[in-house]
C-alpha cells in the first residue's frame, strides 16, 4: 500500500521523469551518431571538439539570465518551446542530409543553437521538478534522474550502433523525433506544473535579478563553499577522466579498441548500479558526510587504480567501483538545494551553480591534454631519479604519463575530500 501511495504521490513527476528520459536517450544517439559522422568527414579530433565546444558554451554564457527567466516564466511553456526547437534542430539535419546537403558548420550552428536553449530549458525543469514532488520525495526523485541519466549513457552506444547498421543516420535522427514527441505531448497532456506564488514586491531590475542567484548564494556561505568546492572537483576530474582516459587505455592497450569500449560501458555500468542504489537507500541524515566520503572514495577507487594499474580487469574494476559512488554525490547535493533554496529562486541558482560548476570543465579538459602531450608523457620517457621511482607505479613506455596523472589526481581529490569533512562550515547543510 505504501509504494502505491508513493506512486500516486509521483505520478505527475514519472511520467514527466520517463518521457523526458525517452527523448534523452534519442538526443544522445543523434549525438553519438553525428560524432561518427563529423570524425569521418574531417578525421580529425578538432572537428569533434568543436561540436562539443558549440554544445556546451551557450549554457555557461546565457546561464545567469536563463535562469533568472526561467523564475520568472512559465515553467511548461519554457520547457514546450525548448523541446520544439530541440525538433526543428534534429528535423533540419534530416533534411540537410536527406538531400546531401549536410556541412559541418551546419552541426555547429545547431549545436550552438540548441545549447543556448538547453540553458533555460535546465533551470526550468529543475524548478519544475520541485513543484510537483513534495519534499520527502526529494532524494529518491534526484536517485531516479541519476538512474535514467546512467541508463541513457549505457544504452546509447548499443542502440545508436544498431540503428545505424540497420537504417544509417536517417533512422537514428527519424527516430530522435519520436522521442521528442513522446516527451512533447506527455508534457502538454499530462503535467500541471503549479505556479509560484510570487510577493507582492515590485521586481528588481533584470540585470539585478540575473545577479541575484549570485548575492543569494555569497550569502550562504556554506552552499557557497560546496559549489566552490566541486567546481574544483569538476576541474580535477576532467584533468583526467574523460579527457585523457580514452587517450591512456588505448596507449597502453595497443589501440585495442574492445579494451576502451569495455572501460567505458563499465563505468556507466557503475553509475547506472549506484543510481539504484542511491534510489532505494533512506534519505541521509548527514548529507555533506556523505557526499565527501563518496566523493573520495570515487577519487581513491577511479583516478588512482586506472593510474596503477597496467591491465583491462583492473581499469574496468576502477571504472566500475570508482563511478558507483557518484550518484550518491549528486542526489545529497541535488536534496541540499532543493531545501535551502527557496523554490522563486531556484531558477536563478540552479543557474548560477552550473556557471560556477561547469567552466571548470572545459578548462581542465584543456589542460588535461596539454599537460598529457608537453609534461607528462615527456617526461616519463626521460630517465631520472623521479621517472625511475614512479615507473615502478605506474611502469613505463607510452601512456605511463597520463597515468601519472590519474595517480596525482586520484591522491590530491581524495585528500581534498577527507579534509573537507573536518571543516565545520559544511556541517550548517546538515540542519
Amino acid at each position: 500500500m505504501k509504494l502505491f501511495n508513493t506512486i500516486y504521490e509521483l505520478k505527475s513527476f514519472l511520467i514527466l521523469w520517463s518521457s523526458q528520459t525517452v527523448s534523452a536517450l534519442g538526443t544522445a544517439m543523434t549525438n553519438y551518431a553525428l560524432v561518427i559522422w563529423a570524425y569521418q568527414q574531417k578525421g580529425t579530433a578538432s572537428s569533434i571538439t568543436l561540436l562539443s565546444v558549440c554544445s556546451f558554451l551557450p549554457s555557461i554564457l546565457f546561464c545567469f539570465a536563463a535562469g533568472t527567466l526561467a523564475d520568472r516564466w512559465d515553467k511548461k511553456r519554457l520547457m514546450l518551446v525548448s523541446d520544439t526547437v530541440a525538433a526543428m534542430g534534429t528535423a533540419t539535419i534530416l533534411l540537410l542530409y536527406s538531400t546531401g546537403t549536410l556541412q559541418l558548420w551546419h552541426l555547429y550552428i545547431i549545436n550552438f543553437t540548441l545549447s543556448f536553449m538547453n540553458a533555460f530549458q535546465n533551470p526550468a525543469a529543475l524548478v519544475a521538478q520541485s513543484l510537483i514532488v513534495p519534499e520527502k520525495h526529494y532524494a529518491r526523485t534526484s536517485g531516479l534522474q541519476a538512474f535514467a541519466n546512467s541508463l541513457v549513457t549505457v544504452l546509447t552506444p548499443a542502440i545508436a550502433v544498431a540503428l545505424l547498421a540497420f537504417g544509417g543516420i536517417q533512422t537514428v535522427l527519424i527516430v530522435d523525433l519520436s522521442t521528442f514527441a513522446v516527451a512533447f505531448l506527455a508534457l502538454l497532456l499530462f503535467i500541471k506544473i503549479p505556479p509560484i506564488r510570487q510577493s507582492g514586491e515590485a521586481k528588481a531590475p533584470f540585470l539585478q535579478e540575473c545577479l541575484s542567484g549570485l548575492r543569494f548564494l555569497r550569502e550562504h556561505r556554506a552552499l557557497f563553499s560546496l559549489i566552490l568546492f566541486f567546481s574544483f572537483v569538476n576541474l580535477l576530474a576532467s584533468l583526467s577522466g574523460n579527457g585523457i582516459m580514452p587517450a591512456m587505455i588505448l596507449s597502453r592497450s595497443n589501440q585495442n579498441q574492445l579494451a576502451l569500449g569495455a572501460v567505458s560501458s563499465a563505468v556507466g555500468i557503475g553509475m547506472l548500479v549506484g543510481s539504484i542504489l542511491a534510489t532505494a537507500a533512506p534519505p541521509a541524515k548527514r548529507r555533506t558526510r556523505v557526499i565527501f566520503i563518496t566523493c573520495a572514495v570515487s577519487f581513491f577507487l577511479c583516478d588512482v587504480f586506472w593510474g596503477l594499474g597496467r591491465s583491462v580487469p583492473v581499469w574496468v574494476f576502477a571504472a566500475f567501483a570508482g563511478n558507483l559512488p557518484l550518484p550518491f554525490i549528486g542526489v545529497n547535493i541535488t536534496t541540499i538545494m532543493r531545501t535551502k533554496v527557496p523554490i522563486e529562486m531556484q531558477g536563478r541558482v540552479f543557474a548560477t551553480r552550473d556557471t560556477l560548476q561547469f567552466t571548470t570543465i572545459p578548462l581542465g579538459l584543456f589542460l588535461g591534454g596539454v599537460l598529457a602531450d608537453n609534461v607528462f608523457e615527456p617526461f616519463m620517457l626521460s630517465p631520472s631519479p623521479l621517472q625511475h621511482a614512479l615507473s615502478f607505479l605506474v611502469g613505463t613506455g607510452k601512456g605511463s604519463g597520463m597515468a601519472v596523472i590519474f595517480l596525482v589526481i586520484g591522491v590530491v581529490g581524495f585528500a581534498a575530500n577527507l579534509l573537507c569533512l573536518r571543516n565545520p562550515i559544511f556541517k550548517e547543510l546538515d540542519t
